[in-house]
């Protein structure tokens, strides 16, 4: 049998069981949603041009980066990862499968958005569906590749929370979710232009509201697409089946 379609198996299977828990399933797609209305209800038209793109750009780490961080480090706490790599399994096609339901979920999320913005705040349809397409597809691969990387300083499970809100949290406040980054001091807006967040942000704003035309974008693509090798090379070379200690 093929690694792809191995891959594929795996996949279906994460989505399976990704739905057995319904709860977290309906909060982890209800929270864009959450911060939209609550946003959307105090800002005028101008405040949500910026805060819908934000959101979206939110949606996409929280969907990759926060959940394969937390997600692996469980999984290889209680030995999951020790026992897949017992089975005929290969690894890059179990680590498909799981990145495929993360991006999944994150595409899910994206349309959330952009549903909400055109039924409930009238804001339109995207002004540029492919750019839309390439910075989701880029923001998805560059936060789970860094998410899975970043899974391997995470002590144990019940540390991740901690180690994964001590980025997440700093990162989206500084890099224009809920305001424009411009706006920010000097010294955080660079910090912030270095990260990769602030650019996904800004491709999805140009996708969702301004029309820019990717031709214009090329920085920001540059560094989203930097950060994903990085990230990806980070995830590669540091993967371990088991947990500290055994």
């Amino acid at each position: 049998m093929s690694d792809m379609t191995l891959a594929w198996r795996h996949y279906r299977l994460e989505r399976r069981m990704f739905w057995r828990n319904p709860t977290a399933a309906f909060f982890s797609f209800v929270l864009p949603l959450i911060f939209l209305v609550l946003f959307g209800a105090i800002s005028d038209d101008d405040q949500l041009r910026i805060i819908v793109p934000g959101i979206a750009g939110l949606s996409v780490m929280a969907t990759t980066f926060n959940a394969l961080a937390m997600q692996m480090t469980f999984l290889r706490d209680a030995g999951v990862l020790k026992r897949m790599h017992g089975t005929p399994l290969p690894g890059r096609s179990y680590l498909a499968g799981v990145l495929g339901s993360a991006a999944t979920n994150a595409l899910v999320q994206i349309a959330i958005v952009v549903l909400a913005s055109r039924f409930a705040f009238g804001l339109g349809w995207p002004e540029n569906w492919l750019t839309l397409v390439i910075f989701t597809l880029l923001g998805v691969s560059c936060f789970a590749a860094i998410g899975v990387a970043f899974s391997y300083v995470i002590p144990n499970f019940e540390a991740a929370p901690a180690y994964t809100n001590i980025i997440f949290l700093p990162v989206i406040f500084i890099s224009g979710v809920f305001y424009d980054v411009e706006k920010v001091p000097t010294f955080l807006h660079d910090i912030a232009n270095a990260l990769p967040l602030v650019h996904v942000i800004n491709g999805l704003q140009a996708a969702l509201v301004t029309g820019k035309p990717l031709h214009d974008l090329l920085s920001d693509l540059a560094v989203l697409l930097l950060w994903a090798a990085l990230g990806a090379v980070a995830a590669v070379r540091g993967f371990r089946w088991d947990a500290r200690g055994s």
